[in-house]
């Protein structure tokens, strides 16, 4: 007799539940059809979200760059490229991180006569709507050609320097930042970070060229509220450019110069910036700036009526420089930081001071750190805070003021500190809810 044996295959994990909705189907297909047909906006939030997180970080910035506005996906963009990415930078916005980022390190790396103009001009209609900041510590020169037949062993002076000239020009920002109408602090440092064994002066040179242009851009770039060019071996000749470029700027609240070469007649020009501008920060720390230029600045600050800080740390003005600054400040009611650091200051300037503690109601920080103001000269500003209210710094580090006098001087400023603290909880406190 023969058996017949029937042999039935299930498969037991089978179930009709997984079967995939039609919709997720159909999203799947939005998100592989993603760069040649880019339909989010027709999708509901919940299905646009679902195709969101799914689409490549790869995928072209002219498909993504003005359709893509979660948050989400240009924070996998950002954490996928950098380390480091700290969004409270960047007003908290992922895709404003992203753009400004992606923009720095293009022109960071621009080499002019051979990158490609169209990588940053492309870029424009793509992320002029996102980028506020641009911080740019690096710009690259021109390759040379037949650098050592030419540079015949003189590169590394600075005699050098007009020799150069013709081979150090950067990349031109005009044409870029005038087309960012939201762009509000411009950051720029012209050198090279990591020139290595290849060291040159040129590579360090902010040239005529590079000034008139930034000046046109500057001027041009009317949202403009922070500008900052730092050790870039600005001298008087392209500060004077730079401040008449600037003078009428309707927005400008702050100006970074320092660590530059900025002398008496650059800091003439700013005195006049200072009293023709909104400008309320002035950072001019470590120039070559002396009494005839600290006496230029005093005049703008007797008539300004918007600057709140002025930073002259590490010139030397002198006390002929100091005392025009005190006495511009018995008039002056906007400024409410000061530093003078490191100026060769010394007792004249300590009485000029004694008489400004006694009367200005504005000042809340003075910085006379690393000066020569000696016994009377500390006397002097003790005197002049027997009755002052306001001054919650006073910064007397090797300023040569006696010890006890020193003591006082701090118990006084102290007690102003704590009083402006409780000030504060209190009206913190009453303010209605």
């Amino acid at each position: 007799s023969f058996y017949t044996r029937h042999c039935i295959t299930e498969d037991l994990s089978w179930s009709l539940v997984t079967v995939p909705h039609l919709t997720e189907l159909c999203l799947q297909h939005i998100v592989h059809n993603f760069e040649k047909n880019p339909i989010l906006n027709y999708l509901l939030p919940e299905h646009q979200r679902k195709v969101v997180d799914r689409l490549s970080t790869s995928l072209p910035l002219t498909v993504t760059a003005n359709i893509v506005s979660h948050e989400d996906y240009w924070k996998r963009c950002c954490m996928e490229r950098w380390e480091a990415c700290d969004v409270s930078n960047y007003g908290d916005s992922w895709k404003r991180m992203f753009f400004e980022r992606h923009l720095e390190n293009i022109l960071k790396f621009f080499i002019p006569n051979t990158t490609d103009p169209k990588q940053v001009l492309e870029l424009i209609p793509l992320c002029k709507g996102y980028v506020r900041k641009l911080e740019i510590d690096q710009f690259l020169p021109p390759l040379r050609v037949d650098q050592k037949e030419e540079s015949n062993d003189l590169s590394d002076t600075e005699d050098n320097a007009e020799f150069c000239e013709v081979y150090t020009h950067h990349y031109y920002l005009k044409d870029l930042i005038t087309a960012l109408p939201h762009l509000e602090e411009l950051h720029l440092t012209y050198g090279v970070k990591s020139c290595g064994m290849n060291f040159e002066w040129s590579l360090f040179n902010f040239t005529e060229h590079d000034c008139s242009n930034l000046a046109a851009a500057v001027k041009m770039c009317r949202n403009l509220k922070v500008f900052k060019l730092t050790r870039s071996k600005v001298d008087d000749d392209k500060i004077k450019l730079l401040a008449r470029n600037l003078l009428d700027h309707p927005c400008l609240l702050e100006l970074d110069m320092s660590h530059n070469l900025i002398r008496d007649n650059g800091a003439q020009a700013l005195g006049k910036l200072i009293s023709r501008s909104r400008l309320e920060t002035l950072d001019l720390c470590n120039n070559q700036i002396r009494h005839v230029g600290a006496q230029a600045l005093a005049q703008g600050l007797a008539e300004s009526s918007t600057l709140t800080s002025l930073n002259l740390r590490l010139n030397f003005v002198e006390d002929k420089g100091g005392e025009a600054i005190g006495h511009a400040l018995l008039t002056n009611i906007s400024l409410k930081s000061l530093h003078l650091g490191s100026n060769n200051l010394s007792e004249p300037t300590a009485a000029v001071f004694s008489q400004v503690l006694a009367q200005n109601t504005t000042l809340t920080s003075i910085n006379f750190s690393c000066n020569h103001l000696g016994l009377d000269g500390g006397k002097h500003l003790l005197e002049g805070l027997a009755n002052n209210k306001t001054l919650t710094e006073l910064d007397l580090r090797h300023a040569e003021v006696e010890q006890e006098t020193d003591f006082l001087i701090h118990e006084i400023v102290w007690a102003n500190r704590e009083a402006v603290r409780l000030g504060s909880l209190q009206h913190s406190t009453t303010e209605p809810l």
